[in-house]
């Protein structure tokens, strides 16, 4: 191994973008090492191992830097490891601002990387090393699905191209189609700083699905009404992929005839208002506007002068209760599986393997949902690996997101929307608009059924920033 300009490097990449085959063909080299995805909030290097170096899953997330510093002082090799978007994002900084960290940036058509993800989600099949073991299967194209894979993919891009170009660094950057280069992988390692090259790849690891795209897909005509509203000439443009950064407009949802915009606030009673709409408009909730990306956006807001845009702000309490019971404690349909069990095993966590059932008591509930506040409130904070999502991020943050292009001109407490909202309707013309369907209540407890004065205390600590900018109050059982 030659003298190297770096201590250690780091590939950023998503799922199915190739990165494991990049990875195998990068520890091909003798003085190369990738530990794979060192930083996965769920796992450390890969599902089955339980250190890197000696550093144990426990040990990295009660202090991050520590495997970083494993891994630059292994004298046998140049470490590295995998980084996606949604890993610990406590290193994120970390390794962007050390010149000493080499920086590779894997892409891949984000199409492709979708597709490819849907059909590995529907065999249980991730990886290939034997043709005759195969699984086949087609992917079910969903265009509010595509859009957030998109939204991520670009955000992480541009958040990468943008940090780099200010720290005055550049990355070595790779397309998925270069894999297949063995004159590439010999440059990247030149650039690496060792001198072996290989005369040729990796061979274990096989391509899962050579078909063309249109040929994975069972909803083929779907897919490409979705792609049409696309710029495919940027599709494929990563970093630059446009938009390059701002509020999640797939989400917004749209009159087809009254000019109303929802934008809506995740964890807010998106389903009830969503379903009022599409009454103003005599259609069902998925006959209104919805999956627009910015162009489109902007077409329609174009086309309905004198439009109002809204969104509904939930009380810090329910919003946060309401999203442990959908995406924490439920454990079938809509459940942040990974993100659960990682909480049971590594935050102590105690919830219903299968879901609440008879047995589940209210104190338990209690406890759990408690435990989620604690958790929450470190990972606004930064303090854990992992990612900070929209389900449960202030909601001062999200209008803040809005601002790029335009901010709702109305803001509706939820427990005002059941007069607000039809008045809306009304000033817009809607006449006679119809009751807002009311919200049901969280099984098997609600929030009512454990809500005292210390859970208020914990919850006005969590979110302290909407309590403060929106002047919440206690929230109030009954």
């Amino acid at each position: 191994m030659s003298a190297s300009l770096f201590d250690y490097f780091v590939v950023f990449a998503e799922m199915r973008t190739g990165s494991n085959f990049l990875e195998t063909n990068l520890n091909a080299f003798d003085g190369l090492t990738c530990h794979g995805e060192a930083f996965n909030p769920h796992f450390i290097g890969y599902p089955n191992k339980s250190d890197i170096l000696g550093v144990t899953q426990a040990m990295r997330e009660a202090d991050p830097v520590r495997l970083i510093q494993q891994i630059k002082s292994d004298p046998k090799a140049l470490g590295g490891c995998r980084y996606f978007h949604d890993h610990d994002p406590r290193v994120l900084d970390l390794m962007l601002e050390d010149p000493r960290c080499a920086k590779i940036i894997l892409t891949r058509n984000p199409l492709d990387s979708y597709v490819s993800w849907k059909i590995a989600k529907a065999t249980g099949q991730w990886k290939l090393t034997d043709v005759k073991r195969r699984k086949e299967a087609k992917a079910q194209f969903d265009a509010l699905e595509f859009s957030a894979h998109v939204e991520a993919l670009q955000d992480f891009q541009v958040t990468l191209l943008n940090r780099l170009q200010a720290l005055g660094q550049t990355a070595f950057y790779v397309a998925y189609e270069d894999l297949q280069s063995v004159e590439v992988m010999n440059g990247l390692a030149r650039w690496l700083g060792v001198s072996q090259q290989l005369e040729a790849l990796d061979g274990s690891l096989k391509r899962q699905n050579p078909a063309p795209v249109l040929a994975k897909v069972a909803n083929p005509e779907a897919m490409q009404e979705a792609l049409s509203g696309l710029d495919r000439f940027n599709l494929t443009r990563t970093p630059n992929f446009e938009p390059r950064r701002g509020p999640a407009v797939p989400g917004y949802v749209a009159g087809v005839v009254t000019p109303l915009l929802y934008m809506p606030i995740k964890g807010g009673p998106d389903k009830e208002v969503v379903q009022w709409m599409g009454g103003l408009d005599h259609v069902a909730p998925d006959g209104l506007i919805q999956g627009m990306n910015q162009k489109q956006l902007r077409q329609w807001k174009r086309g309905n002068k004198g439009f109002r845009s809204f969104t509904v702000l939930r009380h810090p309490a329910m919003r946060a209760h309401a999203v442990f019971c959908h995406r924490i404690l439920n454990a079938g349909e809509g459940s942040y599986r990974a993100i659960r069990n990682t909480l049971r095993r590594q935050f102590g966590l105690i919830l219903p393997e299968e879901g609440p059932d008879e047995s589940y008591t209210r104190a338990q509930h209690r406890d759990a949902f408690t435990g989620f506040l604690k958790f929450v409130r470190a990972n606004l904070s930064g303090q854990t690996s992992i990612r900070v999502d929209a389900e449960w991020i202030s909601q001062s943050q999200t209008l803040a997101g809005f601002a790029e292009l335009g901010p709702p001109d109305l803001l509706i407490r939820e427990a005002e929307m059941s007069e607000d909202l039809p008045e809306l309707a009304r000033r817009q013309g809607r006449l006679e608009p119809g009751e807002v369907p009311a919200v049901a209540p969280q099984a098997p407890f609600g929030l009512d059924d454990i809500y005292d004065a210390d859970l208020e205390a914990l919850i006005a600590s969590v979110y302290q920033r909407d309590y403060l900018a929106f002047g919440f109050g206690p929230w109030r059982a009954g």
